[in-house]
């Protein structure tokens, strides 16, 4: 399941960073200073300046964001319902940030020979 996940190296959360980001579609998630995802998030059709905003309106509403990892993307849906669903198998839970998906339903992923 490797292959799957949002390994792309984590980035300090600051202006600067986020000033320099695309304004493209893509998936993100938003981590505490020590790599906690707190929230999973996607810049769609709707995010006005794309990946820039998204991240931007997902990490002012966490007090502990200090860190964040993108991946540009035009199947910015389908990446993100795959990266719940990674997350809930490696943790057991969604992110705090996701928990209020309530009854939506969130695909399994097996390990392999299962």
């Amino acid at each position: 399941m490797t292959g799957v996940r949002l390994g792309k190296p984590w980035r300090d959360l600051d202006d600067a960073a986020v000033a320099a980001l695309p304004g493209q579609l893509g998936v993100f998630q938003i981590g505490d200073a020590e790599g906690v995802v707190l929230e999973l998030g996607f810049a769609g059709g709707r995010s006005r300046f794309g990946l820039r905003s998204a991240i931007a309106e997902t990490a002012a509403k966490h007090e502990r964001a200090a860190r964040f990892r993108y991946e540009v993307t035009m199947q910015y849906w389908s990446r993100f319902e795959e990266l719940l669903a990674v997350h809930l198998a490696d943790h057991g839970e969604l992110p705090v940030g996701n928990a209020d998906r309530g009854d939506r339903r969130i695909g399994r992923i097996a390990a392999p020979g299962r």
